[in-house]
């Protein structure tokens, strides 16, 4: 019929060459000053100040009091999945070929951070850390073994130390899961751990 415009139907292999043939130029990326960024403050402070402000809890121990102060804070925990030498805690033996449906009922995961970053409370978790991906997500509680010294100011330092790492699977965790989406409530666990404990050794 005139005036209609023919249907044209494409197939993967089209449209994916479609795509390539009207790729935009790639463009550089911008050259940031992060000397402009930099801050006199207290890093430690202020970590655990927004850690707090994201709704998690953080507390600073010895490496010896550790499953003191985990059992002690989450003393209901029975299945609990320890991916650290730092905690003998564990209950439940996980490695990387572990399926993660089998991990519905955890009820608490230790694991050891890499990186905190001050400005945000963000704790880099890599694939090493945690063994398997879904492990931060799944558990009903979390707890995040971080030493004091990884601490950094802000993200654009955390990503020129990150930079040079293997591109395995890594997230940056900042506090407990939550939204405020839903009739602008905040909801705490919504889609992952219910409460996040930072360990400060």
């Amino acid at each position: 019929m005139n005036g209609l415009k023919k249907e044209i139907k494409m197939g993967r292999e089209a449209i994916l060459k479609s795509i390539k043939n009207n790729k935009p130029e790639a463009l550089p990326l911008p050259e940031i000053n992060e000397d402009a960024f930099a801050e006199n403050i207290d890093l430690l402070d202020t970590f655990k100040n927004n850690i707090a402000l994201v709704g998690g809890t953080v507390k600073e121990v010895d490496s010896k009091q550790i499953d003191n102060e985990i059992s002690s804070s989450y003393s209901k925990a029975k299945n609990i999945v320890s991916v650290t030498t730092k905690s003998t805690l564990g209950t439940v033996p996980i490695s990387k070929e572990t399926d993660p449906h089998s991990l519905e009922d955890i009820d608490l995961a230790i694991v050891e951070g890499e990186l905190g970053v001050s400005e945000n409370g963000a704790i880099w978790v890599t694939a090493n850390n945690s063994l398997v991906r879904a492990l931060p997500f799944i558990t009903n509680d979390l707890v995040i073994i971080l030493k004091k010294e990884n601490i950094c100011l802000h993200m654009l330092e955390a990503y020129d130390i990150i930079a040079e790492r293997n591109r395995d699977f890594g997230v940056f965790i900042s506090g407990p899961s939550k939204t405020a989406d839903i009739e602008q409530c905040l909801v705490v666990g919504a889609h992952g751990a219910m409460s996040l404990m930072v360990l400060l050794v």
